[in-house]
């Protein structure tokens, strides 16, 4: 079912051995985190784009994680598509550059990364309610043609890293439909202790990440794909997962 894929991914994915923190810093990152967040959803109305961009340049740096960015700039109005491992993606996103969020409706109910997702201008889907998928194709094609970059996780849940999903291409709809560029991003985390899957609550997540010492998330940007005008959308979704290097092991036509 296109609206609830599965990832067989689960604790067995994170062997433990990292190298920890010691408790009191775990605890004054978290509280820092609060500090900060707080403060800076306060500021976002007024800053907008600035704002939220370095609000998650922060909660990154106070939780501990150094971001790192390869590749070329994405231009305003791309498809950017990635592949997702944790609820850090959004704010890695969010850091690199001005774009609205594709995300499961659940995730505008998360404290921080929720109510930052909202601040953004994130476009939430309803995976209970398929039928609503064309008005939300319809609702990121007008966010592409009005210049606005949006940003989404095809392959519809997290995954570890190691393993990864298929780039479902409902949504590559859209940059069909616009004549936008559709950027490739490769999302990896330097411990597999970041990712948010199985049983995981964001809670125990977050207290896991902010425990770890020198955590990086690399996002690797491919060079944009301009997809023709009536292109195909499953092999905009192949060509696009290719080029990531994020190549699943088999490739579905669902919509």
């Amino acid at each position: 079912m296109i609206w609830q894929p599965v990832s067989a991914c689960g604790p067995q994915c994170r062997p433990g051995g990292d190298d920890a923190v010691r408790g009191l810093t775990t605890v004054l990152r978290l509280v820092t985190a609060a500090a900060v967040l707080i403060g800076g959803l306060m500021l976002v109305p007024l800053l907008r784009g600035v704002a939220v961009r370095t609000l998650a340049r922060t909660l990154l740096a106070v939780l501990g994680v150094r971001l790192v960015w390869r590749g070329p700039a994405p231009r305003p109005g791309s498809l950017l598509v990635a592949n997702h491992v944790s609820w850090l993606d959004v704010l890695a996103l969010l850091a690199v550059t001005p774009v609205r969020l594709v995300a499961k409706r659940e995730v505008g109910a998360w404290p921080a990364v929720g109510a930052l997702a909202k601040r953004s201008g994130a476009i939430f889907v309803d995976r209970a309610r398929p039928k609503t998928l064309p008005t939300t194709v319809a609702e990121v094609t007008a966010a592409l043609r009005a210049g606005r970059s949006v940003a989404v996780f095809p392959e519809g849940t997290t995954f570890c890293g190691a393993e990864r999903g298929r780039f479902r291409p409902a949504l590559f709809q859209a940059a069909v439909n616009a004549g936008a560029t559709v950027v490739p991003i490769s999302i990896r985390y330097a411990s597999p202790a970041a990712s948010f899957i199985g049983d995981d609550t964001l809670w125990s997540s977050v207290r896991r990440v902010a425990g770890l010492r020198g955590l990086t998330v690399t996002l690797v940007g491919s060079p944009g794909l301009r997809p023709e005008p009536g292109a195909d959308r499953r092999s905009l979704a192949r060509a696009a997962q290719a080029s990531a290097g994020l190549r699943g092991a088999t490739f579905g036509l669902a919509a």
